[in-house]
């Protein structure tokens, strides 16, 4: 397959492992997170802005803090509000109120069948989402895509990473907590700018078409593409990894 056998692969998942319309999905989740907010007596307008701020500097992120501290420190900031008063009280919304956003998924048997074959042919297994969401958010999609989060050694999220896709610092944790070598990883996703850019540090990498986001029409000529069943058969067809 390469050079350096691969014995590593990472796996994106909103519009990869779980199919989803991303421009809807961000939209009503918005929406039911200004909602839930004002349940809780605070105001519509300021939450929202608060809430695009964080998610600003989470992507923005230097590494200092990691995603949810700088999450918080700025939402505190632009709020006003205790983040850590906030967290408590809006903590049910991902209990109840984030499970509805599952309407904008559709949701693959390719899905299980792809990380189970992989698992069982030796491939350490990451979901490598973008940690923007905390671990109950994360979960719940994980969920969606009829996966566990036992299948993977590792799972990105807020509470833990210090950066976001397309930031390699992003990447460069992923491989220092599962202790590889990016030469031996591959990232499948389906960004052309947040997935793709691992194969600027060594990775190989594999588009998904099925939802592809390619904001910037950049070429895709350097990608091995393909959809989601295209790349069942691609998994079908690696050989048992040997570490």
């Amino acid at each position: 397959m390469t050079q350096q056998p691969i014995n590593t692969i990472l796996f994106d998942l909103d519009g990869t492992l779980l199919p989803l319309d991303q421009d809807q999905f961000i939209q009503d989740y918005f929406s039911r997170f200004v909602r839930k907010g004002q349940d809780l007596g605070y105001a519509s307008e300021m939450l929202a802005i608060a809430l695009q701020s964080g998610i600003t500097a989470m992507v923005q992120n230097d590494g200092t803090l990691t995603n949810k501290e700088r999450f918080d420190l700025v939402f505190e900031e632009v709020s006003g509000i205790d983040a850590e008063e906030f967290n408590e009280r809006f903590a049910s919304f991902y209990e109840h109120e984030f499970g509805f956003l599952k309407r904008h998924a559709t949701p693959s048997p390719l899905a299980r069948e792809i990380v189970h074959e992989v698992k069982e042919k030796g491939y350490t297994v990451v979901l490598a989402t973008t940690p923007l969401f905390p671990w109950q958010g994360t979960k719940a999609r994980i969920d969606w895509a009829s996966l566990d989060s036992s299948q993977f050694s590792l799972v990105t999220t807020y509470e833990d990473f210090h950066h976001a896709k397309p930031n390699l610092g992003y990447y460069r944790q992923i491989l220092q907590q599962i202790g590889k070598e990016a030469s031996s990883c591959l990232m499948v996703g389906n960004d052309v700018e947040e997935d793709m850019v691992a194969q600027t540090l060594g990775m190989e990498v594999y588009l998904v078409t099925d939802c592809l986001i390619n904001s910037t029409n950049k070429s895709t000529a350097s990608y091995r593409t393909g959809s989601l069943q295209e790349l069942a058969i691609f998994c079908k067809e690696l050989p048992p990894c040997n570490h």
